[in-house]
């Protein structure tokens, strides 16, 4: 097989026209099981002047190539830029070098939201690893997609916490006017069965709107303790709402059933 350089691979103009055709490009990416894709070849193929689609499929290749692909994926950043797409083949390369440089480029783009927030994405799959620092600045942003980044990079450091810890760093989101915030804050606290939790979820429950209270009802009764057995048996008895008290008792039987 022929060995290609980085550099080489950036300048090659193919002689077959047929290389440039996007379906030609799908084709073999659809084949990638049976005949696995090589990081000099995603090097080669990929450029800015494709559809995002495309670009983003040969990426998350590129990216699944790990320790072999992060080489390739650095030339391209020198070559064509700090485009999300490979931004993202950063993340899912899972190179500590490429956190390194992800942190770096967080720094850099401070200023900018939406670049900012492209590497935060990036870098969700490093959890624990990404300083604490960096989870707090999202969880206390105030645009959406940034707290929800922030909650899937506190999902991956959860384990590090303690109850209080956990709704310590949860306080913020939990207080989220949005819906899809406190939602997903309640999806990161249900994975815990301690007492704390479960009367933070049966305080949501009486208080929250009808999504948020939903979410925590289903919470409590996923994590199926003798805490959470008891919260939801004091809301079936003590709430005003008669949904309310419904969605209590429901929860409250199936763990019963179970």
């Amino acid at each position: 097989m022929k060995s290609w350089s980085v550099s080489s691979l950036l300048n090659w103009v193919p002689a077959d026209p047929s290389m440039n055709d996007e379906a030609v490009l799908w084709e073999r990416l659809a084949r990638s099981r049976r005949a696995p894709l090589e990081p000099a070849w995603l090097g080669e193929v990929y450029s800015p002047s494709l559809s995002v689609d495309l670009r983003r499929a040969l990426c998350e290749k590129l990216g699944m190539q790990a320790e072999r692909g992060w080489p390739v994926i650095q030339d391209l950043l020198a070559s064509h830029g700090v485009l999300p797409d490979l931004v993202m083949a950063a993340g899912l390369c899972h190179q500590s070098e490429a956190r390194d440089w992800l942190l770096a480029q967080l720094e850099q783009t401070s200023d900018d939201e939406a670049a900012n927030l492209m590497v935060v994405q990036a870098l969700a799959c490093w959890g624990a690893e990404v300083p604490e620092s960096v989870v707090v600045n999202c969880l206390h942003h105030p645009g959406q997609l940034h707290r929800l980044a922030g909650l899937q990079l506190l999902s991956f450091r959860s384990h590090c916490l303690d109850d209080g810890e956990l709704l310590q760093f949860c306080q913020e989101v939990l207080n989220d006017f949005r819906d899809p915030v406190v939602v997903a804050a309640i999806r990161v606290l249900q994975r815990r069965d301690g007492v704390l939790i479960s009367e933070k979820l049966a305080e949501l429950c009486g208080n929250g709107s009808l999504p948020v209270a939903e979410a925590a009802f289903r919470a409590l009764g996923c994590i199926a303790t003798p805490a959470s057995q008891r919260c939801l048996l004091e809301l079936s008895q003590d709430l005003n709402d008669d949904s309310r008290r419904k969605m209590a008792s429901t929860q409250l039987s199936q763990q019963f059933r179970q």
